[in-house]
């Protein structure tokens, strides 16, 4: 089955002949790749299929009206490479790059404007072409020649070196390995037509020449005590490092962010660092690969008694938000992002944030805080873990079970939780339905870690008890994960005594018991006739029933 992702697409031929052809749809669709980055439309598959239908053939003239159409009803959209392939079941199709417009904004002649946020065209408002406008400009700065300088004005050192690092690495084919020395650096955008590109300069150049670049790396690094005193300043404004080699010299000499606090783990001590080592490395990297180059500012790391703070220029990437930013895969500057994967310093095809949150699940802390406008983006990450309760079942879970990244995360929020909604669930794991949550709670119910209670949309999630008995766990009683008839139990026996009260007083005289569940529980036996509700609504009480 053909699979459409942010770059291809994938229609039947009726969408372009016959009546039921639709050439504004297919406009939407090359408008929002070329304002992405581009991409492939392939016409005369069916939806769901994998092959043309057999006796389907396309003559020359389809093809050119297909698209002189599309032209007609596109601006500053660019279609080329059109090409006509045979199927060996002797049907045949045809397909056209959309090419990426990096210095305008693609439209509809009738001028609306969509882009490319995964899979889907979504309709870009007035208010975010500012953005979109930004975007287009970060886009291509890496790969803007600014000044006049060939690979032997920079700093040899530096390109040897790189040259060295790639040829070495285990994530780069041999293919490109076998590539020479220029072959490479043109293969890594890093020189175009003979000249230092905006990225081959910010690469290999000595640091007046990167300091000339608009606008470069800096960085600055600050410590503060419990009172917000600020006791420790570092900043890396000269430019005299690459974006490796500054990479890791903030980590080797940003000493705070290596500090751990000790958790009792049987008859030992687990130690469990303030940050995880992966956490940092891919924020760090993070800030700098998705860094607006096209506008000035220091990437800002700051670390609190509680927690760090990271803030780069230019805030998350269009059709990225906080809300989606674990699914979505958008790249401002694709040729460094690519570089500093295949040198190994980064996830590479998205922006890590499923490996954050997989690692601070397995640490029991909760997940990153973030903040986003035009201008910045700052990630907040705290430092504390949940409490010890919480990271010894994910350390017990971890280490006698075989779970998938999806898995762990689950794990640690349910963990977190003690009992989760599966609507709060799939909130968190910002998956747009229910249904979806699915294919990440699916196996731990199979294999027993998870069970679940309730139907539907009141389906809820929490860690077996069976789990907490073989990990010998000292637990505390907590009334979070009580069922609910032994709740219902809990507030009639509660009415007793206090007789009419409101559903606010109940839920303050039963402590640790969210307030959805008493809700929920006390308009079930309302219902059943256990309880009485007198009054109005805001200020209705609730009574046994004089039978009960």
């Amino acid at each position: 089955m053909n699979t459409e992702n942010k770059n291809t697409e994938y229609k039947s031929l009726k969408k372009v002949t016959g009546k039921s052809a639709d050439f504004k749809a297919l406009a939407e669709t090359c408008v929002c790749l070329a304002n992405a980055q581009g991409g492939m439309i392939f016409i005369g598959i069916e939806d769901e299929a994998d092959v043309p239908p057999q006796a389907q053939k396309i003559g020359d003239g389809v093809i050119n009206e297909v698209l002189k159409r599309l032209r007609d009803l596109t601006d500053s959209v660019g279609l080329a490479n059109a090409e006509r392939f045979a199927h060996e079941n002797g049907g045949e199709y045809f397909s056209f790059s959309v090419l990426p417009s990096s210095r305008t904004i693609a439209t509809t002649t009738s001028g609306k404007v969509f882009i490319r946020v995964g899979d889907e065209c979504v309709p870009v408002g007035s208010d975010e072409l500012t953005r979109l406008a930004a975007e287009k400009n970060a886009f291509q700065w890496e790969l803007v020649t600014p000044f006049k300088m060939g690979i032997n004005d920079v700093n040899l050192k530096e390109v040897s070196s790189f040259l060295k690092d790639i040829r070495a690495s285990k994530k780069v084919s041999d293919f490109v390995k076998a590539k020479n020395d220029t072959e490479l650096l043109e293969h890594y955008m890093l020189i175009r037509d003979g000249l230092l590109t905006n990225l081959g300069i910010l690469w290999f150049g000595f640091p007046a020449q990167r300091g000339r670049i608009a606008y470069p790396i800096s960085v600055q690094y600050l410590v503060y005590n419990d009172k917000g005193e600020k006791i420790r300043k570092l900043n890396w404004s000269n430019f005299d490092l690459n974006p490796k080699d500054l990479l890791l010299e903030i980590e080797k000499t940003a000493v705070e962010l290596n500090y751990a606090t000790e958790f009792p783990n049987g008859l030992f001590r687990k130690q469990v660092p303030h940050y995880a080592k992966e956490v940092i490395r891919e924020l760090l990297v993070n800030a700098v690969a998705h860094k607006r180059y096209t506008i000035s500012g220091d990437v800002f790391i700051e670390v609190y008694s509680d927690r760090l703070e990271i803030t780069n220029p230019g805030g998350l990437p269009m059709g990225i938000s906080k809300d989606n930013i674990l699914h979505e895969r958008q790249r401002r500057n694709p040729h460094l992002i690519n570089i500093l994967h295949d040198l190994g310093l980064m996830e590479g095809e998205g922006s890590g944030y499923d490996l954050i949150f997989e690692k601070l699940s397995r640490d029991g802390k909760t997940f990153p805080e973030i903040e986003s406008d035009l201008n910045k983006l700052k990630v907040t990450v705290r430092s504390n873990t949940v409490d010890d309760e919480v990271l010894g079942i994910i350390d017990f879970i971890s280490n006698n079970y075989s779970l998938t990244q999806k898995e762990i995360i689950v794990t640690g929020i349910v963990a977190q939780h003690k009992k989760i909604m599966t609507t709060t669930l799939s909130h968190l794991l910002q998956l747009p339905s229910e249904d979806r949550l699915r294919n990440w709670v699916g196996t731990l119910i199979q294999q027993s870690i998870l069970i679940s209670r309730g139907i539907k949309k009141g389906t809820e999630y929490l860690i077996n008890p069976k789990i907490y008995s073989s990990a010998k766990i000292n637990i505390k009683p907590s009334l979070k994960t009580i069922e609910p008839h032994r709740l219902g139990a809990l507030i009639e026996e509660d009415l007793k005594y206090h007789l009419s009260s409101s559903k606010s007083e109940i839920h303050v005289r039963l402590g640790d018991i969210s307030i959805q569940d008493v809700q929920k529980t006390i308009y079930k036996l309302v219902k059943e006739g256990v309880l009485i509700a007198e009054g109005p609504k805001k200020n209705r009480k609730y009574s046994l029933a004089k039978n009960k």
